[in-house]
């Protein structure tokens, strides 16, 4: 039998491109190479797209020096990787794609639109899923009707910043008191988020998020566990949960160097906490998964409280897939190793396209 062709996209031109590379290395390694032949597509930081050789070349990066560019094309009768080589263009039918690819323009429905006007199945959320969640206001909208705690917010649109800055201060003054929290509201790994001990740093902190986005949170500090929770399914079958893990942060916050560059920052999965608190962490994130119309996968975070409360914080719609990546590491404890995880995603999205048919 012919292997099916499934194209792989990483990097992009997000402030989580690095992320991406080190996921996508990760997601290839698991792909099943007796059923799947891999067309490796890198996009750049300054959105050129370019094939790449073999896995080797993502973590090396030699796939930015390649010659031969690769594009999807939009066209639905074609479902084709165009491949432009020293003015030469031919054109590879691929069947799945697989967009390992975080934050702006892989993560907010702009790639998964393309998906759908070429008529490719792939991997993951849609696009309206993929819009709202990577979009922290929307996803608090949309929350606020289930019924489900959340931390409270002040929204901040960038252009009233440049108008009246007194008028933000004071507004978030009379809400909160100091520290809080400010968060760009599209930006995944925690790019640009800071932590506001006083006046000072409040201003400088939604500085430093209007460099990231538009649009931008300030939100109470709740002091308890960090958790997560993996997703997998939707569709017309129900979505399944993992179990909790805890985030034990080597920073004042979890923030994107404590991610992925702290080596004293862990996880421990299935941790201690209160009473049947883990339980309701799973029922609130598969009452978000649905509620913003999840597909494929996505990650929820939450703090728990040390009286048992369970608070929203966000979902990712693409979590990672690095060596120290909570995704993977909640369903190999539930069972279900890398390369089965990645099958059943890439099933998934061939199955979307049949309940779509």
């Amino acid at each position: 039998m012919d292997k099916m062709k499934i194209a792989v996209l990483f990097g992009g031109q997000s402030s989580e491109h690095i992320v991406s590379c080190m996921s996508a290395a990760n997601v290839v390694r698991q792909i099943d190479t007796e059923r799947y032949e891999l067309l490796l597509i890198g996009i750049t930081e300054e959105g050129h797209w370019l094939k790449a050789e073999s896995p080797e070349d993502i973590c090396s990066g030699a796939w930015r020096e390649s010659r031969v560019e690769a594009v999807i094309s939009p066209d639905a009768t074609k479902k084709c990787v165009m491949l432009t080589k020293d003015g030469v263009i031919t054109e590879e039918h691929i069947d799945v794609a697989f967009p390992v690819l975080h934050g702006l323009y892989g993560e907010d429905g702009t790639i998964q639109g393309l998906f759908e006007l070429a008529q490719i199945p792939y991997v993951g959320c849609g696009v309206l899923s993929s819009a709202v969640s990577m979009d922290k206001l929307y996803t608090k909208i949309i929350v606020d009707d289930l019924g489900i705690r959340q931390a409270s917010y002040v929204p901040v649109m960038g252009w009233k910043m440049k108008k009246d800055m007194d008028d933000i201060i004071r507004r978030i003054e009379e809400k909160f008191s100091y520290p809080v929290f400010v968060k760009p509201s599209n930006a995944g790994s925690s790019r640009g988020v800071t932590r506001a001990q006083d006046r000072e740093s409040l201003i400088a902190g939604l500085e430093e998020a209007a460099r990231h986005d538009s649009k931008i949170l300030v939100e109470e500090t709740i002091t308890g566990h960090e958790v997560e929770c993996a997703l997998l399914g939707g569709g017309h079958k129900p979505v399944k949960s993992s179990g909790v893990g805890e985030i034990l942060a080597a920073a004042e916050f979890y923030d994107f160097d404590a991610k992925y560059f702290n080596e004293d920052s862990r996880t421990v999965i299935d941790p201690e906490l209160p009473g049947d608190s883990a339980q309701r962490v799973r029922e609130a994130a598969e009452k978000i998964f649905n509620a913003v119309d999840g597909y494929g996968l996505a990650r929820a975070d939450f703090f728990v409280t040390e009286a048992g409360e369970v608070i929203f914080n966000e979902i990712n719609t693409m979590p990672g897939f690095t060596a120290i990546s909570m995704y993977p590491m909640l369903w190999e404890a539930a069972g279900m190793d890398k390369k089965a995880l990645i099958g059943r995603l890439i099933e998934l999205a061939f199955e979307r396209g049949q309940e779509q048919a």
